[in-house]
């Protein structure tokens, strides 16, 4: 049927939204169907009535189906009213030819129909006047667009499984069958093939309805629906190899129908071929003579069967034959004869002579012709009817596509692995091989991505590719079987002989090449799709080049390949770049219209986002296959912008004074430079032999003016802002500003002066140059280290404030180095106290002051660094890259060649310059804290805490009384630091509060001993003291409280510890440890190094201890208190 009309189409789609419905609500894909109260079965639900949306998101769940809801939700969808309790008539659509529409409703349709095409609401009775109003009221107009309406739904649901019908874009070059087959008589001979092979291999059953089954639907009519509910079966694949047939016929959408009589038909075709394989059988005309009109339930369905059958027949053995026809016009015809009196047999009865005996004719010619044996084959072996190229690799193909789950054809199914193995059994009949499977996989996979978008059967497809041998690693016998397989495909008035490879192959080259030739604008939100895509591409042209020259048996890439792959990766960034510019070309001209830029600067910063967008997304992939892939595209850029900026050029070549440049002129020449330097530092990163674009890039030679006068700006305003910041310093009293400004006035005065110079630098009429705005910012920049450096100076080191560790008893530096050399220690010298710095000075209050300063600081460095990006970027200098005469005329002199004269600056890097300041204020920050805490402890609280905690004995003098001292102090340093450095000053109390309790503990002095009893009120004053940092959750956080505190804990465990067992450890310490150092007083030492090992053992109480130490140390006596 050429045209149909929309009634016909409306009957179509009703047959197949039927045929959906009852396929998914009997092939056991839902867990449980539930019929309505009232049904006993399926067979009482008018299917018409059922939402299919929600049948298909249960059917995705695999969860349970409420028929009754299915119902509501399609009345709620459209807005009808409910049938429930109506007793005799309800609502049809109805059409002069029902039977194309499928079976009709259940229930019996109204008497009369007046239309072709209505909607007819007819209430009972019994129905209120309301729902009989409203049902009379709808007009026949109405009824006709809600029809319509549903089959543009009905249509949509089926759109993405019969997407492959209608796809133009990605087809092979395999010319189509003269017959007319169509895919779907493909799919069902196919699934005949199949069947045939199995039977052939392993034997078939015949399809036998279970008893068990009619028990239970007989049982179900007796009782009520709730008994039922208990006989609803639970979808389970039966193992082995039925259940994997079984899921093949639901993946070919096979009816259960069209499956029992195959297989019934194929049984009675093999009755009495004794010694003969099912799969050896001519199939098509078994089936003929074995199958009636008696065995379809539609008998319109089986001239359709038979012509499908014929078909095949000529199809396979004429004009496909897999043995070459001697006199092919002479077969043919007399073949098509017979075909053509079995088809005008048609009308008399299967009991008839005429049909039988044309069948037995036809059946004679083709089976001598199907018989014929070629090389290899074995008597009786043998059947070539669906082995014929190409005829066998489509049904090939229809037997892959059932990979994909039927319910998201976007997914491979699970049972993946045992399908493909299961159709290795076709291979025999098919005439399959490896190199023809991995094809057609590859094909079938790849065809598969382009109508889902699914990236996983992309992977898929591109790994299928890189197993199809080339024609060098194939058998000589597979050599000359896809030799054979050849065919030819007419375009644009020529003729082409392609390999079955290339005609796969090359549609998908094809289809990928349209994309990639643009990848900007396919890609730039897919870099993993592009990439496989990429990857197919050189992989397909490496086989299409292979199939055409035999003589390549490599797999891998070799230099010729290699060469190939960089021109192609070459074409499509060469493609994709002129789109892109000119799309921005088109961009620059609408933008003009609501912007008041010069267009060539408007082009510029279009064209530099095409090269970033290159460079950091498509360039990484494209340099695997050409290393210089970056280069290329930016001397494409460059070229390209050259044209458009030549004429601008040549207008301004004739100024001679700054003064007669406009603002715009300026904006143009910045914006163009900065470009210029971009695309010549993408060219040179990409390094090896770059030469080639490097010299394709002529250069703008923009005029540059000398910067002398510049530079001498720069030096004698350094000077000035360095003995400001000094002064600044020294009249500095660190006192607030106010109670709101927390900081010292001396940064306001320094900033104050960074801020004047620098409007001072760029309101230079002068065109300045990148270096020399760098050489500004690292002075302006080393300035504020200095300032940090400065008030680092005026606190001094952090060490002095420690006091020095009381001697150890018998400790000495000697016997750390090595603890079993025995030899006489000295004791160590104690620090030199009278030369300590005297911190009385530094309150706690001057020293918030400092750090409130230094955070303020790093903030005025933001502020001012995005006031100088914001200004810079209306005023881009002219880089040094132009051709320096003195250079230049000395290099022409040695090799003849250009020498360019480069700044070594990118137009991002002077930024750099003030990280180190921010480096050196964050850093001054961390020791500023540090030294306060360290004051805190070490000076202020050195009495409470350093010389009186645990002193005597560890009960009598707990850590409760320096929490209670810490407590104020605490308050102090919160009420006055700003918020954003609370946590890191309170953080830097914590850490010396832990080195401090580490310090009474291990350099504790004679004094201080620990038993094995005191860890565990050691313990609670660690907690404690934690507790008292956590607050309760407003105070640091617990983790990173915990985490400070893990060295301590680990000290902890070392006084837990049986004393043998640190003995032990002090002694393997000792042999690793070839020489040691003074310790740092300040820095954490390893918990399991001699120094401390050997600590914890002078102040445990323990015999066994004190024994090791005496002996081994000889550590002069303590005096007895």
């Amino acid at each position: 049927m050429d045209e149909m009309t929309d009634i016909e189409l409306l009957q179509r789609y009703r047959r197949d939204r039927y045929d959906l419905l009852h396929f998914i609500l009997t092939a056991g894909i839902l867990e449980e169907v539930i019929v309505p109260p009232g049904a006993l079965s399926l067979e009482d639900v008018d299917l018409d009535q059922v939402n299919v949306e929600f049948v298909l998101e249960c059917a995705r769940r695999r969860s349970s189906l409420e028929l009754q809801e299915a119902i509501k939700k399609q009345y709620l969808r459209y807005k009808l009213l409910p049938k429930v309790n109506l007793v005799s008539r309800d609502i049809y659509f109805l059409a002069t030819d029902p039977e194309l529409a499928g079976p009709p409703p259940a229930r019996v349709p109204p008497p009369k129909i007046t239309t072709s095409l209505s909607c007819v609401s007819v209430a009972p009775s019994q129905t209120s006047t309301l729902q009989s109003s409203s049902l009379h009221s709808i007009s026949i107009t109405e009824d006709i667009k809600h029809c319509i309406d549903l089959k543009e739904d009905v249509l949509e649901e089926n759109t993405l499984r019969r997407k492959i019908n209608s796809t133009t874009d990605l087809v092979s070059s395999l010319p189509p069958f003269l017959t007319g087959l169509s895919d779907d008589d493909l799919r069902e001979t196919a699934y005949e093939v199949l069947l045939a092979s199995v039977g052939g291999a392993v034997g078939l059953i015949s399809p036998a309805k279970d008893r068990r089954d009619e028990n239970k639907l007989n049982l179900s009519r007796k009782f009520p629906h709730g008994v039922q509910d208990k006989y609803q079966s639970k979808p389970a694949r039966t193992p082995g190899l039925a259940g994997l047939l079984e899921t093949m016929r639901i993946q070919m959408e096979i009816s259960k129908s069209m499956d029992k009589r195959t297989r019934e038909a194929l049984l009675r075709a093999a009755t009495g071929k004794v010694g003969k394989r099912m799969d050896t059988l001519l199939i098509p005309l078994e089936f003929l003579f074995v199958v009636s009109p008696d065995d379809f339930g539609d008998v319109k369905e089986y001239p359709r069967w038979r012509k499908r059958q014929l078909n095949l027949l000529e199809e396979g053995i004429i004009i496909h034959p897999a043995i070459n026809l001697e006199e092919p016009d002479k077969v043919g015809s007399e073949m098509r004869a017979l075909i053509a009196k079995v088809e005008e047999a048609k009308e008399v009865t299967v009991s008839g002579e005429t049909y039988f005996e044309a069948l037995r004719a036809l059946q004679e010619y083709a089976s001598l012709l199907a018989e014929r044996a070629r090389e290899g084959d074995q008597m009786g072996e043998f059947c070539h009817w669906a082995d014929g190229y190409h005829l066998n690799v489509r049904l090939y193909e229809m037997l892959l596509c059932s990979v994909f789950d039927i319910m998201n054809e976007g997914k491979i199914m699970e049972e993946v692995e045992e399908i493909l193995e299961l159709l290795k059994s076709t291979w025999r009949v098919l005439g399959i091989s490896q190199t023809v499977h991995d094809a057609c996989y590859a094909w079938v996979l790849f065809r598969q991505f382009s109508l889902t978008g699914e990236e996983s059967l992309l992977y898929n497809a591109t790994q299928q590719m890189k197993r199809i041998a080339p024609n060098g690693q194939r058998s000589a016998q597979e050599r000359v079987y896809m030799k054979s397989l050849r065919s030819i495909t007419k375009s644009d008035g020529s003729s082409t002989e392609l390999t079955y490879v290339q005609s796969l192959l090359i549609p998908i080259k094809l289809w990928v090449d349209k994309r990639l030739e643009d990848y900007h604008l396919h890609f730039s939100e897919a870099l993993d799709k592009m990439e496989a895509l990429v990857t197919v591409a050189m992989v397909t042209s490496k086989l299409i080049a292979d199939e055409a020259d035999q003589s390549v048996n490599n797999k891998g890439f070799g230099t010729a390949e290699m060469t190939a792959v960089a021109k192609q990766a070459k074409d499509y960034i060469c493609s994709s770049i002129q789109l892109a510019y000119e799309r921005a070309l088109n961009a620059v001209n609408i933008k003009l219209e609501i912007e008041s830029k010069h267009p060539l600067l408007l082009l510029a910063e279009d064209v530099k986002e095409i090269v970033m967008k290159d460079e950091s997304l498509f360039s990484p992939i494209l340099s695997r296959w050409n290393h210089q892939a970056l280069a290329i595209s930016a001397s494409l850029v460059h070229n390209l912008y050259q044209k458009e900026l030549k004429p601008f050029l040549d207008k301004i070549s004739d100024l001679d004074k700054m003064s007669d440049l406009t603002d715009e002129v300026e904006a143009v020449i910045s914006a163009t430079d900065s470009l210029e330097e971009y695309l010549r530092s993408l060219v040179s990163s990409v390094g090896g032999e770059c030469n080639t674009y490097q010299q394709r890039m002529v250069p703008y030679q923009l005029e540059v003016v000398a910067g002398n006068l510049v530079m001498q700006w720069v030096e004698s305003k350094l000077k000035r802002v360095t003995d400001c910041v000094q002064q600044s310093i020294l009249d500095e009293d660190w006192t607030p500003i106010s109670t709101k400004l927390r900081h010292a006035k001396s940064v306001l005065y320094v900033f104050n002066i960074l801020q004047e110079t620098m409007d001072q630098f760029l309101s230079l009429r002068l065109p300045v140059r990148l270096p020399q705005l760098i050489s500004l910012v690292n002075s302006l920049d080393s300035t504020l280290q200095l300032y940090c450096n400065c008030i680092l100076k005026q606190m001094g080191p952090v060490a002095d404030l420690v006091p020095p560790a009381p001697s150890l008893t018998c400790y000495q530096k000697e016997t750390v180095a090595k603890v079993f050399s025995r030899r006489k220690c000295t004791e160590a010298k104690a620090a030199d106290e009278e030369h300590r710095h005297d911190p009385s000075h530094l309150s706690t209050m001057k020293l918030c002051i400092r750090l409130n300063t230094l955070h303020h600081m790093l903030c005025q460095v933001d502020t001012l660094e995005a006031n100088l990006k914001e200004r810079w970027a209306t005023k881009r200098p002219s880089e040094d890259l132009c051709f320096n005469s003195d250079n230049l005329s000395k290099h022409k002199a040695s090799d003849g060649d250009r020498k360019w004269k480069r700044s070594s600056h990118t137009s991002e890097e002077f930024f750099i310059g003030f990280v180190e300041s921010r480096k050196v204020a964050t850093l001054t920050i961390e020791k500023v804290c540090e030294f306060t805490g360290t004051k805190i402890i070490y000076s202020d609280m050195r009495e409470s805490f350093i010389d009186s905690l645990y002193k005597g004995s560890v009960s009598s003098s707990r850590i409760d009384k320096v929490v209670h001292g810490l407590d104020p102090v605490l308050g102090q340093l919160v009420e006055t630091i700003v918020e954003p450095l609370r946590d890191q000053i309170v953080m830097g109390l914590l850490q010396a509060s832990l080195s401090g309790l580490l310090r009474v503990m291990l350099d504790g002095g004679p004094s201080r001993a620990f038993s094995q009893s005191d860890v565990y009120v050691l313990e609670e004053d660690l907690q404690t003291l934690k507790d008292f940092f956590i607050a309760d959750g407003d105070g640091l956080p617990a983790a990173l409280v915990e985490n400070a505190a893990d060295y301590v804990k680990q000290v902890l465990e070392l006084f837990r510890s049986e004393t043998s067992v640190i003995i032990q450890n002090l002694k393997q310490a000792g042999e690793e440890t070839e020489n040691t150092h003074t310790p740092n007083r300040t820095a954490k030492r390893a918990s399991r190094s001699v120094e401390v090992l050997l600590r914890v053992l002078c102040h445990k109480t323990d015999r066994e201890a004190s024994k090791f130490v005496k002996k081994y140390h000889k550590f002069p006596k303590v005096p007895k208190s």
